[in-house]
């Protein structure tokens, strides 16, 4: 019965609207499927990693939600050279495309007062914030490598000319280094804190040139919220 219901995929709900918006719905308006695109967006990820992003997901609708999008061309399933040869889930170059349509839902829901930044947050969803609360003025002005070390992942937020990259698995050139678990941050990179007032609570902790990592969290701001 239950790979009756993973593999039966043609009986997922359908519009019959021929409006763009209404075909993008029948690709991601199932529960968790735009979040598994998040969690895919900066790199291929193993099954057990998109769980820990998305810890109130099963593992038997996380393999729903991965074979849909597998066969509507958003994810593929990849094996990692050795010595990995672990299979993971990847987007292809079309899955990719959503970025933009993601980072603009978030920073459009951001906005309303029931946004709760105590909820969980992933690692993926850290990075990703990054790009979307980017102030593009005043990043103009400013250049230079920041890392981040979330548990036993690590990311490289490089900023030039006023555009915001990001790579996984590496520190590489980092001037300054974030250590601590998304939610520790969030204050500061939602412009609610300063950064020497997080360092002195404990919250986090920075290695090398804290007044860098200071510069870089000044570059990013919550949108005003809507009025309640």
């Amino acid at each position: 019965m239950k790979l009756e219901k993973i593999t039966n995929l043609d009986k997922r709900r359908r519009y019959e609207d021929a409006c763009g918006t209404a075909l993008a719905l029948e690709f991601v308006g199932e529960r968790w499927a735009l979040l598994i695109i998040r969690e895919l967006l900066l790199g291929p990820r193993r099954f057990g990693e998109i769980r820990a992003g998305l810890p109130g997901l099963s593992a038997n609708v996380l393999t729903q939600r991965l074979a849909g999008l597998e066969a509507d061309g958003i994810v593929v399933r990849e094996k990692l050279p050795p010595p990995a040869s672990v299979q993971v889930y990847a987007l292809t170059p079309w899955g990719y495309e959503a970025e933009p349509v993601v980072l603009a839902m978030g920073r459009w829901a951001l906005r309303s007062p029931r946004h709760d930044p105590a909820l969980p947050f992933s690692r993926v969803s850290l990075m990703l914030a990054l790009r979307m609360l980017l102030l593009p003025d005043q990043a103009a002005g400013w250049s230079g490598r920041i890392g981040f070390r979330l548990g036993e992942e690590t990311y490289l937020a490089a900023v030039e000319a006023g555009v915001l990259a990001i790579t996984r698995g590496t520190l590489t050139g980092a001037e300054a280094v974030f250590v601590g678990e998304p939610n520790d941050f969030l204050p500061v990179l939602f412009g609610t804190m300063p950064l020497v007032a997080a360092l002195s609570e404990g919250r986090f902790v920075v290695e090398g040139d804290v007044s860098r990592a200071a510069d870089f969290a000044t570059l990013f701001l919550l949108p005003p919220k809507i009025a309640a």
